[in-house]
């Protein structure tokens, strides 16, 4: 799924819980790509919503809490994708490769545009745990590239079925100059539509067999209408540990 439009960021949250629900309760599995409206900080779902409003850059723009955990993401010059996969799954065996193996697809895709420095970061870079903002921690998953985070990725899972989401940041925004994004830090490349079509196709390979059926999506927009109302909120959270 390639959302044609940016989504609010209430709306791409609710889609990526329907996702999770269609792939516990059905069995499908799908991969999806999308962009938001305007720019958003995602909370992570343990995260405190109070420092965002003091941070400098951030305080008056949208908040959404996401239902995955880690740092808060701003959403802005970026691409994100989401990946639902059910419990019977033979990757839901072992949830912490799909970070790999979605990385590692990224990566690939990036060398066949010529850059060929991205990698993942590994244990000896790790650390930074505590900052606030996602691409200021530093984890062995994350995507690197001249030694600045473009990929993080977390994970939900729930009774067996994984929700992984993720952002591919492209350029900096002037919200947090301090994150370059990968056109940044590589500005002989181009980055479009087709490429990330490509890099979905990259993805979805991992998975296998994807939901692509109109009964599918018929089925995800409905749950999409009753789940909207609560990430209008910050505090919808149900006191579950993150793989619950």
């Amino acid at each position: 799924m390639i959302e044609p439009e940016p989504q609010s960021g209430v709306r791409n949250m609710a889609v990526d819980e329907a996702l999770l629900e269609a792939a516990l309760e059905h069995g499908e599995c799908t991969v999806r790509w999308y962009r938001w409206q305007t720019a958003t900080v995602s909370l992570g779902y343990f995260q405190d919503a109070a420092p965002a409003a003091t941070i400098p850059g951030l305080g008056k723009l949208p908040v959404v809490r996401r239902l995955t955990g880690g740092g808060a993401i701003l959403h802005h010059h970026e691409w994100t994708y989401s990946c639902a996969v059910p419990a019977d799954h033979p990757l839901a065996q072992t949830p912490l490769s799909i970070y790999e193996l979605v990385h590692q697809r990224i990566i690939a895709s990036l060398a066949e545009k010529g850059i060929r420095s991205a990698t993942l970061r590994g244990a000896s870079g790790s650390g930074e745990g505590g900052a606030f903002l996602c691409f200021g921690r530093g984890d062995p998953r994350d995507v690197v590239l001249n030694g600045h985070k473009i990929v993080g990725s977390a994970q939900r899972r729930r009774r067996g079925a994984v929700l992984q989401h993720g952002s591919v940041l492209l350029r900096r925004s002037e919200y947090a100059e301090q994150f370059p994004g990968i056109l940044d830090l590589a500005p002989e490349v181009t980055l479009d539509d087709e490429f990330i079509g490509r890099l979905g196709e990259s993805i979805g390979a991992v998975f296998g067999t994807l939901a692509l059926s109109s009964a599918h999506g018929r089925l995800i927009e409905d749950r999409v209408v009753r789940l909207e109302p609560r990430y209008r909120s910050l505090d919808w959270r149900r006191r579950v540990p993150d793989g619950g």
